[in-house]
């Protein structure tokens, strides 16, 4: 007997209907001899919609009493669908975050997850239960607060119990059927992707694909828990995410390993640049600003500094972050202005983020120069630029995002030969 921990997002919860069809998926996976531990989210647009209502009554709620709102949806669903699963002849027990083990650090609204004690799942689904357990929220191991993990907070909840429990496999049930070469919203011609590694999921979540959260590939990644993205509107076999490759044989007998050179293309049109202009081009200055907005508990991405002018010996310092971050960090920079030593910041939210990804490229030397021809050819500006060893990111005007993407997919054969890409629900997760 197998353990498998399922994961089903608001887009297959939304309604009634999306729950009843969940729930004979769970079922069925219990019926082929496996023990199954379920994870939802809440339905459909449920967390915007209580957000909106937070902020109607408070436009800056307090983080504590925004999370024991929120984590109302999610406790919605986990009963309806316990609910649904013994309409069918099944027994099933729902578990909050908190009962579940699911144990936290003390920051609200994006809390990270310390640890799992899972004991009461495992009694549950040992005496032949299907365990339900909401996602996206635990207890603080310290104030023993309920805390969020932050939106798609689901995904990390299900692997860090599927890593607790020992499962076979964590399956991300989604809108659609796996992994694409590129959005299928802005890419028609997207690839499903069969097999991709840990690393290049991280670089195309990182920068910017819905379909898997960055922090749930990592946790994957660090216990070795293979991934299955799939959909659950329909049966097809979906993307398995692991650090071992698919082997697949050939009609010839032949095994060939799946391994692509580039995985995908990836965008991102929720973030900001923040440029702080004039900054005295000496040792600890660079330290002194991102120290003002680690303090102010906000993630950076892409940094970029000038050369400075040899006149003044001042330079500027651009990096990019979350645009709901944006108010936050420049206030940081601003009550930190005197120490720093500045001269002025520039905010700037119409940017996005192209990225191309792939292990393959590290020993393409090509791949690089191919890249930019395509985004020059499609007449896109770029503002930054950032590499690793597997991907390229660039930044450009928001409004561009749509044809670099398209030109970028297009120029290194990514595209399909017929339209493969569906969306069942509408959102990508």
């Amino acid at each position: 007997m197998g353990l498998v921990v399922q994961k089903y997002g608001g887009s297959s919860v939304a309604d009634a209907e999306g729950i009843k069809r969940v729930a004979k998926r769970i079922v069925e996976a219990k019926q082929n001899g496996n023990q199954v531990v379920a994870v939802v989210s809440a339905m459909g647009d449920t967390t915007d919609e209580l957000i909106d209502l937070a902020e109607q009554v408070s436009p800056m709620p307090a983080g504590r009493e925004l999370d024991m709102l929120l984590t109302a949806g999610e406790r919605i669903s986990m009963a309806l669908l316990a609910m649904a699963i013994k309409k069918l002849g099944h027994e099933a027990q729902s578990f909050t975050g908190s009962q579940a083990g699911v144990i936290t650090d003390s920051v609200h609204n994006k809390a990270r997850i310390i640890d799992v004690t899972p004991g009461r799942i495992k009694t549950s689904v040992d005496e032949g239960n299907i365990a339900i357990v909401a996602g996206f929220q635990g207890v603080s191991q310290d104030t023993k607060d309920i805390t969020t993990l932050g939106r798609g907070g689901s995904d990390t909840t299900a692997v860090a119990l599927a890593a607790a429990l020992d499962a076979d496999v964590c399956e991300i049930y989604t809108d659609v059927d796996g992994v694409f070469t590129a959005d299928p919203r802005v890419v028609k011609k997207a690839r499903k992707i069969d097999w991709i590694s840990f690393e290049d999921m991280l670089e195309l979540a990182a920068s910017g694909s819905k379909v898997l959260l960055h922090r749930c590939v990592e946790y994957a990644r660090r216990y070795n828990i293979p991934i299955h993205v799939r959909s659950s509107f329909s049966g097809l076999q979906g993307t398995w995410v692991s650090s071992e490759p698919v082997v697949r044989t050939t009609q010839q007998g032949d095994k060939q390993v799946e391994q692509a050179l580039i995985s995908g293309v990836a965008h991102d049109t929720s973030e900001a640049k923040v440029t702080v202009v004039g900054v005295p081009d000496k040792p600890g200055e660079a330290a002194s600003i991102f120290r003002a907005i680690a303090d102010a508990e906000i993630n950076i991405d892409m940094v970029v500094q000038n050369v400075s002018a040899a006149s003044t010996g001042l330079t500027d310092i651009s990096f990019t972050l979350p645009k709901t971050e944006g108010r936050k960090a420049i206030d940081a920079l601003e009550k930190n202005k005197a120490g720093i030593g500045f001269d002025s910041l520039r905010y700037d939210d119409q940017i996005g983020k192209i990225s191309l990804v792939g292990a393959g490229m590290k020993t393409n030397p090509g791949v690089t120069a191919d890249f930019f021809t395509a985004l020059s050819d499609a007449g896109v500006n770029i503002e930054l630029i950032s590499t690793s060893e597997i991907r390229i990111s660039v930044v450009t005007r928001a409004d561009d995002v749509p044809e670099a993407v398209r030109a970028v997919h297009s120029a290194f054969g990514l595209d399909s030969d017929s339209d493969e890409a569906v969306v069942y629900g509408g959102t990508g997760r």
